[in-house]
């Protein structure tokens, strides 16, 4: 098992936990044996699915309780999963999720699929190397995020999830076509002036989708009547904005990296305040949020700020909450995908089963 950090600490190294070990014995034979709980290793099943697919099975899922029943095992669960005890969380809502996650996670016993998932390909455009990140999820605590590019847009897939968005959704849509001009430090710590300027480029993205779509329907209608050129004016005002949004982009990803200061507005709630000063560039974005069981799904509108080739945050608007994220640094073998193609396929994949 990977596990992040303890919450608030993006920068720590990641964990990790043996949960299964294989004895490869003669003539092809192989002993399987748990790692789950506290008892020492017992025996336990691997079975291979398809390709890129296996599953695991505990046979002795006794040895994973505990003799003071189930308060002991969440009291021992917390203090590895979150390095505190409950008497640490004063935040009900915060112990409510915590709990929710334990009896979420614990109900498997160790019997679980495992498919495999490929590192994002990188292109010499892209504004930073895509890969694996810990981010900070309010009380959800630390969760891992897949940074992709994908031509104007930058992708954040949720690797690990939570109560109310799993693994496997699109946590951070960045729009790489609209740069946000944040305001200097002093005007940036009132909230409702950078919230006034993401909503306008917001309001600016929706009339440009509108044109676009108009600017489809006008070139279906001209390719139906040729005779008819009345549509090609619009047609190429579009184009042209298309140019300058390109334009504007590779302007901006172009320009030598100059920092500029940063600070969270008045009243954005931030789980690690040891966030950088100072950033490159801002994005606009959108983030999707839901309740309980990923009920009510909406993409919310927000500022992904860029802080340096291992860092970036994420400005929750309408939950005025601040999201930090910070690289891990560890080298994967065989992870690469073995194509473009492949590697959407199964960011397409892992969202159906979260779906």
């Amino acid at each position: 098992m990977y596990l992040p950090p303890h919450d608030p600490h993006v920068d720590d190294p990641m964990r990790f936990k043996p949960l299964f070990r294989i004895h490869l014995m003669e003539r092809k034979c192989a002993t399987v044996e748990c790692m789950y709980g506290h008892k020492g290793p017992h025996n336990g099943h691997i079975q291979i699915v398809k390709k890129d697919e296996f599953s695991t099975k505990c046979n002795q899922t006794d040895h994973h309780r505990m003799s003071g029943g189930r308060q002991e095992e969440f009291r021992t669960w917390l203090r590895e999963e979150w390095g505190r005890t409950l008497e640490d969380i004063f935040h009900e809502h915060m112990q409510e999720l915590i709990l929710m996650k334990f009896i979420y996670t614990s109900q498997y016993d160790n019997c679980l699929t495992y498919r495999r998932i490929y590192l994002p390909p990188s292109s010499p455009d892209d504004l930073i190397k895509p890969g694996l990140f810990k981010g900070t999820y309010g009380s959800h605590g630390l969760e891992i995020v897949m940074l992709s590019f994908h031509g104007k847009k930058a992708k954040g897939t949720k690797i690990t999830g939570d109560p109310n968005i799993p693994a496997g959704q699109q946590t951070v849509e960045i729009d790489l076509a609209h740069p946000l001009q944040l305001p200097d430090v002093e005007n940036l710590r009132d909230f409702s002036e950078l919230s006034r300027i993401v909503l306008e480029v917001q309001e600016q993205v929706r009339r440009e989708e509108q044109e676009e779509e108009q600017r489809k329907e006008e070139e279906d209608g001209s390719q139906q009547a040729a005779s008819q050129p009345t549509a090609q004016p619009q047609g190429g005002e579009g184009a042209k904005g298309e140019e300058t949004a390109a334009g504007a982009e590779g302007a901006a990803q172009d320009k030598a990296p100059t920092l500029q200061p940063f600070v969270l507005p008045m009243g954005v709630i931030s789980r690690n305040e040891d966030y950088p000063r100072t950033c490159r560039i801002c994005f606009y974005g959108t983030g999707l949020i839901a309740g309980h069981g990923f009920t009510s799904p909406e993409r919310t509108p927000g500022v992904f700020v860029l802080f340096d080739n291992d860092r970036f945050g994420f400005i929750w608007l309408e939950l005025k909450s601040f999201s930090l994220y910070s690289r891990i640094k560890v080298s994967f073998q065989n992870a690469e995908a073995p194509s473009r193609e492949a590697f959407d396929e199964m960011l397409k994949n892992i969202q159906l089963l979260a779906t």
